[in-house]
């Protein structure tokens, strides 16, 4: 039997994506002269914040964008100020790292006006041991950390929409009902996509709650589940339309190799390093968010329409 062709596919906005391509890599970079670079004041007992949460974000922004320690990051910052015929003060090293454990890192995203169909997944990163090479060469050390990265991304927009940062031990299923609370109670879920590891029932409670349909693919040695609640029906479908007709049409048919577009976000958030410079779990959190942020600024300025000509 001959194997069918296989589907080729074409970018229709070519001229505008690599206008935006190089609009990522502009060095361009502006000051609001009425901006709060300062903070205010809060009434609260202690020693008031000097910098507001917004400046310390814009310094943390081009720490990791450009991949420098924090000493460095002044310098830079400082710099920028200076060429931008400001007087305002800078924030010292030990502001910035004291002040990364406590910021509340502000992502921005686009809303298309649709509802939401969210893709799902997970990623590792490294912050401790050594590189590849040399673990390959005389072997992984005990001091080779992991963490893991959970993104739940909008197809239509390719934004990243939630985020958590978990430690290696933790599963990603117990995972799903975290990322869905981030969303505003006032968008419309539609569609989740996830893989097989999001295959229990907390994941497909936690989806109905919110009104979306899950596309999950059963377990190789999935079981029909007791009907007895609405999760257990909606699940018992997807098994028996995986048995009648087979794993690979059933994800063609229910469009769950969308989910490689979340696939190559975790590329992406690794471009930006292949390890966490911060040691401290907090610090590490705001790091791994302001990442997000970049990326779903660069997601912005443009993206690929892609169709499928055959």
């Amino acid at each position: 039997m001959p194997k069918p062709a296989k589907t080729s596919y074409r970018t229709t906005n070519w001229s505008k994506y690599n206008a935006s391509l190089k609009r990522r890599g502009s060095l361009s970079i502006w000051f609001d002269p009425a901006m709060s670079w300062k903070a205010d004041r809060s009434g609260k007992r202690g020693h008031p914040y000097t910098f507001s949460d917004r400046a310390i974000q814009i310094c943390l922004t081009l720490k990791v964008l450009f991949g420098l320690p924090l000493r460095q990051t002044a310098g830079l910052v400082a710099s920028l100020i200076e060429m931008a015929g400001l007087d305002w003060p800078v924030p010292d090293y030990s502001t910035l790292c004291r002040r990364q454990a406590r910021i509340a890192v502000q992502i921005p995203y686009r809303r298309s006006g649709q509802p939401l169909n969210l893709l799902i997944d997970s990623t590792g990163i490294r912050f401790r041991g050594d590189g590849e090479w040399l673990s390959r060469k005389h072997g992984a050390t005990r001091r080779r950390e992991w963490r893991k990265v959970h993104l739940a991304m909008d197809t239509a927009t390719c934004d990243i929409r939630a985020v958590e940062f978990t430690s290696s031990r933790q599963g990603d299923s117990p995972i799903l009902p975290e990322l869905l609370a981030q969303i505003p109670a006032s968008e419309e879920i539609e569609t989740v996509t996830a893989d097989g590891a999001y295959d229990t029932r907390r994941c497909h409670a936690a989806i109905l709650e919110h009104g979306a349909e899950p596309i999950i693919p059963i377990r190789r040695n999935g079981r029909a589940w007791k009907p007895d609640w609405p999760a257990a029906i909606s699940r018992n479908e997807t098994l028996r339309a995986t048995r009648c007709l087979g794993r690979s049409i059933w994800k063609k048919w229910a469009g769950y190799h969308a989910r490689s577009r979340v696939e190559a976000q975790m590329n992406r958030l690794k471009l930006l390093g292949d390890r966490i410079m911060s040691r401290d779990p907090d610090r590490q959190t705001a790091e791994i968010q302001i990442r997000i942020a970049i990326m779903n600024r660069c997601s912005a300025l443009g993206k690929a329409e892609i169709e499928a000509i055959a």
